[in-house]
Order: C-alpha cells, then structure tokens, then sequence
C-alpha cells in the first residue's frame, strides 16, 4: 500500500484555502464575516498566543457559511482537479491512501473521482467544530498504528512535519517544486530532528528547497 499526502503533495497547492478563495470569489459576504475572523487568528497563532488546532478551527469555519457546499466543491473539482500531478496519475493504484490535514468534505469528493480511499480531518460543517482529531504530522502515524499498522510500502509528501509517517513506511519520499519532484526522503541528522519535532509541536510546516 503506498500512501501519499495531500496538498502540496499529489495536488498543489493547498485545496483548503484555494476552495476558500474560490467561496469568497461567489460569496462576497465572507470577506465581512470570516475573513477578518482567520486574519485575526493568524495573527494570534505567529505570535504564538493560540495553537495550531485553533487557528486550523477558524480556517475551516468558512465550511458553515455555504448553503449550496455540495455544488460548490464539486464545480472547484471540476476545475482544479486537473492539478492532480502527472507522476501520481501514472502510478496510482488502487489500494492507495490519501492521508490529509485537510477537511473529509473537501477531500472526499476528488478522492472518489480518482477511485481511491482517503483519511482527512472530520469537520462538522453545522456546528463548526472538529468531530475527530487534526490529522496533522502524528496524527497520520497514529491513525496507521490504530488501524493495526498495516505495511505502508511507500510514503509521500512535501513536508518534514510528516517524518513520523514517514519512519513507519519501508520507503519515504519527498516532493518538491509545486508537486512535480520527487526525491528520497532526506536523511535527518539529531539537529534537524529537534527543529522538526518544534514544528511540530507548533503546526508550522517545513519544506526541503
């Protein structure tokens, strides 16, 4: 089973915020009404004053502000979906796993026109609130070793703060240059393990260039 993340990864770049930006293109009211709301939390977040699952809380809460969601996030696939990357396409199979930060919602319907299976973040569209755990950095390890630690053949993704899924896969890869790249996993000395493990703890991600 080879399993891959998701933005920036398979799909560049990030389908959360560029399905945000496709509601406020068509629904003009949320630059009243959640904009100044996430702008504000992220100011909070650089500062270090909340965490990451807070700011992630605020991102998402856009989702509850949509009353045609289902239209819209298919019609955002009908366009972005192209952007799915050439290598993946050429060797997707189909016991591939997409494990994402990202909302179910918004990954579930590009993960069924692909035709694979998918584990992202549960967000309550209704109530604005997470109904699972962030699957962010170890949550994907956790979730893997929940589900009995099935054998990950190859692990993919474009950032460091996924090193604990990557230390449970035979293979790990990184992808670089707006999903087009893909090298082997680089070799982590105990410095540089101590600055992921800190982006980590802070939700910040960190990129090879």
């Amino acid at each position: 089973m080879n399993v891959y993340d998701f933005d920036g990864t398979i799909f560049y770049s990030d389908c959360s915020i560029g399905f945000a930006l496709w509601c406020m293109k068509r629904k003009p009211k949320l630059w009243f009404t959640w904009f100044p709301r996430i702008l504000k939390t992220l100011i909070l977040y650089k500062q270090g004053k909340v965490k990451n699952y807070r700011l992630q809380r605020e991102m998402f809460s856009y989702l509850t502000m949509i009353d045609d969601f289902d239209e819209q996030i298919e019609r955002y696939w009908d366009k972005y979906e192209s952007k799915i990357s050439a290598w993946y396409l050429e060797q997707k199979r189909e016991d591939d796993l997409i494990i994402s930060a990202s909302p179910s919602c918004i990954i579930e319907p590009i993960a069924k026109r692909l035709g694979i299976r998918f584990m992202a973040t549960e967000f309550d569209r209704e109530f604005g609130v997470f109904t699972h755990n962030l699957m962010y950095a170890r949550e994907k390890a956790k979730y893997m070793i929940d589900q009995g630690f099935p054998v990950i053949d190859n692990f993919y993704s474009d950032s460091l703060v996924d090193t604990p899924i990557a230390l449970c896969a035979e293979k790990a890869y990184m992808v670089k240059n707006r999903a087009t790249t893909v090298v082997d996993w680089p070799n982590l000395d105990s410095e540089t393990m101590k600055k992921v493990k800190e982006k980590i703890d802070t939700g910040w991600e960190i990129h090879l260039r």
